[in-house]
């Protein structure tokens, strides 16, 4: 609020500004006031300082407040051996059934807090805040994998097989994968350790992300990845958006029309569809986020010279038919970078 002070020296600011040949709308809009603020300031009571009524209700005084006592009896009750790990939601009705009344549930809360006992009570453990796995970029091949575990059904009723599935975010190609007849960390240990050989990948390039599953966080395979010089990333439990590119994966392979109706019948049958649906995932299938290029061709870089080739084409045909054409062609330009789990950007207010 400005003083009538200020208000006159404003004025003659907005008049001389406006002398100067400046618009009175302009000149209101710099100072931060509107022009209807301005004319009210021109009416003479508005130049004699506050003229609002002073508040002459008198202050509520509550007579319902607890008194000291009757607080204290109450947290006496809380902190028995009986309430003492439940809370005030389980307290209210214990003693309305033992036909007692003390304060209500907000009340209770209210004390508890007033007092800083409003945490965990209770002698299970302490919910844990879980943060978000740090956020990893792919620029290359052989930089960032992501790996996870599904189940493939036998016909055994309540048997499954294990597809071990690791997949590099930056080109989706599946690098490596196997079948098992169980979860075992020294099986994806092995796995991880063929295809750092195969791949020639030195040791402090490879950061190998996954969910928070017991072989996952195997001491076998921890191990063989600070062997390899491979860091390791973990999702949150029971978060499936931690990990997108394996779930997004999984859904792909199992979704396909070469998924089989019936169970397998032993796992050299589940590997043979396995292999033949990485083939087809790797070499055949376009994938839409990588601008529909197979991640074989993404992987041996030869993703450019193909998107490149597509620019050509489009091009060529808007030139041909400009009539057809409403707007840019379509954006065949390379990915250059993949996030995993991208930090969210924060805005700063000016």
């Amino acid at each position: 609020m400005t003083c009538p002070s200020q208000r006159r020296v404003l004025l003659e600011w907005v008049e001389q500004a406006c002398k100067s040949g400046a618009g009175l709308q302009r000149a209101c809009a710099v100072i931060g006031i509107s022009v209807r603020t301005l004319r009210r300031w021109h009416a003479p009571q508005a130049l004699q300082g506050d003229r609002r009524r002073a508040d002459l209700r008198t202050p509520f005084t509550p007579t319902n407040k607890l008194t000291e006592a009757e607080q204290q009896a109450i947290m006496q009750v809380i902190n028995s051996n009986e309430f003492k790990d439940i809370s005030p939601s389980q307290i209210v009705p214990r003693l309305a059934d033992s036909g007692r009344y003390l304060a209500s549930e907000s009340t209770l809360y209210r004390l508890m807090r007033q007092a800083g006992q409003l945490t965990h009570r209770g002698l299970s453990r302490k919910p844990v805040k879980r943060n978000s796995p740090l956020p990893l970029v792919a620029k290359q091949p052989n930089e960032v994998f992501s790996w996870d575990i599904t189940y493939l059904s036998t016909t055994v009723s309540g048997s499954y097989f294990y597809l071990y599935l690791f997949v590099d975010i930056y080109s989706r190609k599946i690098v490596g994968w196997q079948v098992y007849d169980r979860e075992c960390s020294s099986f994806a240990a092995d796995l991880l350790h063929d295809i750092c050989e195969r791949l020639n990948i030195p040791a402090g390039q490879l950061t190998v992300h996954s969910d928070n599953g017991a072989p996952m966080k195997g001491q076998t395979l921890l191990a063989t990845m600070q062997r390899l010089g491979v860091s390791p990333s973990r999702s949150r439990p029971a978060v499936s958006n931690d990990n997108p590119y394996s779930e997004s994966l999984f859904r792909t392979l199992k979704y396909h029309p070469m998924m089989p109706v019936k169970p397998f019948d032993d796992i050299q049958m589940a590997r043979q569809w396995v292999a033949g649906m990485v083939d087809w995932y790797n070499n055949t299938h376009r994938h839409s986020g990588i601008r529909f290029v197979t991640p074989q061709q993404r992987h041996d870089g030869m993703d450019a010279a193909l998107l490149q080739k597509r620019i050509s084409v489009y091009t060529a045909a808007r030139q041909a038919n400009p009539s057809r054409w409403s707007g840019s062609i379509r954006n065949w330009s390379p990915i250059t970078q993949v996030h995993l789990n991208p930090a969210k950007p924060h805005y700063q207010e000016n």
